[in-house]
């Protein structure tokens, strides 16, 4: 665990998910999009669980409802549920090496994109399949890239 945080580092991440959650991407590969908010929830639950928690997860999930024009409160929902599945294994989660930390993002992340999934079906959304699942699995992937680079940029800017 990081024992320093820096908190430009943590806003600049933050600005940077919502952006990218919101950006454009090629029709074809816009089910593969990772789930950028997800990350950064994840990862500065992770590594600041005393300075990100739920609340603010919560927060940026209303701030994410707002920008894709989504029922108010889906990914609030999602986000809180996020920090507190880690902050309940967080301390374990520490010790697992990269490849198993992304196995628990896919979990995580998952678990997200299957609730808000179910919320947004129960107020008429059509889709079907588990094609809902592939933002999930995009993110564990990037998870590997993600992780080390916030940390090298943590420890240098913090």
């Amino acid at each position: 665990m990081l024992s320093i945080i820096s908190y430009p580092v943590m806003f600049v991440s933050i600005l940077v998910s919502l952006v990218l959650s919101i950006s454009l991407f090629p029709s074809g590969w816009f089910e593969f999009r990772p789930e950028w908010l997800g990350l950064m929830v994840f990862y500065w639950t992770f590594r600041a669980p005393a300075q990100f928690g739920i609340l603010m997860a919560w927060v940026l999930g209303l701030l994410l409802d707002v920008l894709e024009a989504t029922p108010l409160g889906v990914n609030a929902l999602g986000m809180a549920m996020i920090a507190f599945l880690v902050l309940t294994v967080h301390q374990r989660l520490r010790m697992f090496p990269l490849i198993q930390q992304c196995v628990i993002v896919f979990l995580l992340l998952g678990i997200n994109q299957m609730l808000v999934h179910f919320i947004k079906q129960l107020l008429g959304a059509e889709s079907s399949g588990f094609a809902y699942l592939w933002p999930a699995a995009t993110s564990a992937v990037l998870w590997v890239v993600l992780c080390p680079v916030l940390d090298k940029l943590n420890l240098k800017l913090g």
